[in-house]
């Protein structure tokens, strides 16, 4: 088995290991994996992902496809775009306003006539 990346953290670990596995290529997990310290910083949470020689290449192909993947995605103030503007979901407020002030009204009138 030959070293293709470390990744920091368990999760980060298992996502990779799960991606080069969709792609055919074995692949095993070493370092802070599953252990019984949830630690996610530094070289504690460090986990090596290791595949076999023969297929360090189509690994790194998959790695290199990934980052190009990631480096051509929307920037995500692009992810809202379309989406209704946010003044228009006030009008509950508004509703529940009117609401409040009728009640207070009511409740006004009805001292008023009792007093």
């Amino acid at each position: 088995m030959t070293l293709l990346t470390s990744v920091g953290g368990s999760f980060r670990g298992h996502v990779l290991l799960a991606r080069l596995e969709s792609e055919g290529i074995d692949a095993q997990l070493r370092g802070a994996v599953n252990g019984p310290y949830g630690l996610t910083m530094g070289d504690m949470a460090r986990v090596d992902v290791y595949v076999p020689a023969e297929q360090l290449d189509d690994a790194r192909y998959v790695l290199l496809a990934d980052e190009v993947d990631a480096s051509m995605a929307a920037p995500t103030e692009w992810w809202d775009a379309g989406a209704e503007s946010r003044s228009r979901t006030r009008w509950p407020w508004f509703v529940a306003l009117v609401l409040l002030g009728i009640t207070m009204a009511g409740v006004f009138f009805s001292f008023l006539r009792h007093w």
